[in-house]
């Protein structure tokens, strides 16, 4: 049998591969720690945390009063379910519209193809502002309602470009042969382009999905009915104008707890993101990099 020879590596490639391995280590312990820093706070016993500075490393003591707390709080689990609502529906219609969009722009022989995508480019750099953009919502009527958080939102410019890039890396023999075998506009693109799109379908619909799960400016300007709030404008109430009180006065316990609750309440509102990631990073590099290399 054959053997392989290693390759000998010398002094300077082993100093370099140790130096870059530590340089990598503190980058990614720098990004990794606030959330780290904000989970031990949260369950660590808040009257030893009060005061106390500097980077911690594990709990002081433990405590899940906070995490009780915030789910015995009927508006955090209103805006859990807010939340679900616009991201189901809201990536409903973001993924519709979009995939059809991308579909018609990314196709040969379509009339005024650059015109149309020129003007929706232009709406990337340039915008009429917030007060003409409130201005339109209420002339709609869509003030202090759930379409106010959907429709305006519907399609970003910015992803359709993703897609159809995407989308016209398809072979365009598939779309002819599909064309003699009498099929509509429609069913090519769901049944051939979209099935063989998945990985910038999958990086588009993360892209969307995280926006509607942290969206809370657009829903602090346009609803007024704290049952439609979703969940991060709860989370922003609870941060920003320190609305704890509600909290611990049912338990009793001492004001040192609001500042757990508060990190409790961000690990909640965060851990579903965290959750759904790693499912859809193996389609993430390959989709974000579709239509990088021009060849």
């Amino acid at each position: 049998m054959l053997r392989r020879n290693k390759v000998k590596r010398s002094a300077g490639e082993w100093v370099f591969d140790t130096c870059n391995t530590v340089f990598l280590a503190c980058i990614a312990f720098t990004a990794l720690y606030p959330f780290v820093f904000i989970f031990l706070y949260s369950i660590s016993d808040p009257t030893r945390m009060m005061g106390r500075i500097g980077i911690i490393l594990w709990p002081r003591g433990f405590q899940a009063e906070a995490y009780r707390m915030v789910f015995m709080n009927p508006m955090i689990t209103t805006g859990y379910l807010n939340t679900l609502f616009y991201l189901f529906f809201g990536l409903l219609i973001n993924m519709v519209m979009t995939m059809t969009a991308a579909y018609a722009l990314s196709r040969r022989g379509v009339k005024f193809k650059r015109i149309i995508s020129l003007f929706i480019i232009f709406t990337m750099f340039f915008s009429g502002g917030l007060i003409p953009f409130y201005l339109q919502v209420r002339a709609y009527g869509l003030l202090d309602s759930r379409l106010a958080l959907l429709l305006p939102s519907a399609m970003s410019a910015f992803n359709l470009i993703i897609m159809r890039t995407g989308f016209e890396t398809v072979p365009i023999s598939l779309e002819e042969s599909a064309k003699l075998d009498g099929a509509t506009h429609l069913q090519i693109c769901f049944r051939i382009i979209v099935p063989l799109s998945l990985p910038v379908i999958a990086v588009i619909t993360l892209y969307y999905g995280v926006y509607h799960w942290n969206a809370w400016y657009h829903a602090m300007i346009f609803i007024r009915t704290r049952d439609l709030y979703p969940l991060q404008l709860i989370l922003r109430e609870i941060l920003i104008a320190n609305q704890t009180d509600n909290m611990m006065v049912e338990s009793g316990i001492v004001a040192a707890l609001g500042e757990a609750i508060k990190y409790a309440t961000i690990i909640v509102a965060t851990l579903p993101v965290l959750c759904v990631y790693p499912f859809l990073q193996r389609y993430f590099v390959k989709g974000i990099m579709i239509g990088a290399v021009k060849e």
